[in-house]
């Protein structure tokens, strides 16, 4: 038994010519990468968090290092220069610096002025006004 053509089954009517399908659209190449948010252009974006940075540098550095450095990241991204976080960054990193070097000679001057005095006083216990010095 043969396979009638299409259209032409027993107990149905002819079918009329079908028109021709259009092609199949193709899809074009895939679109590129920008390469991240385009900027904005907006020239206040992380400015005044850079000015609070660089008013915290003189107060509190630690903060004002790490808010300067979050002001120059949120400049960045919307691509615009922010003097203020950068001069808040790197007075921060100065006073961060400096505090280190007093500190570091503080405890030297401290402990010389220590060793000097257990030098003329002995080894013991002494006691001068309300200050007492325990030397090995």
């Amino acid at each position: 038994m043969s396979t009638p053509p299409p259209g032409d089954l027993p107990g149905q009517p002819p079918q009329p010519p079908q028109a021709p399908q259009p092609p199949q659209q193709s899809y074009g190449a895939a679109p590129s990468y920008s390469g991240g948010p385009t900027p904005s252009g907006d020239p206040t974006v992380g400015k005044t968090l850079g000015i609070v940075g660089l008013i915290l540098a003189f107060v509190a550095t630690p903060i004002g290092l790490i808010l300067s450095i979050v002001a120059l990241v949120q400049s960045k991204g919307a691509g615009v220069k922010n003097t203020p976080a950068k001069v808040g960054l790197i007075l921060s990193i100065i006073f961060i610096v400096l505090g280190i070097i007093i500190t570091i000679v503080a405890i030297s001057i401290g402990a010389a002025a220590f060793s000097e005095a257990c030098a003329e006083l002995g080894s013991g216990t002494h006691t001068s006004g309300a200050t007492t010095i325990t030397c090995p």
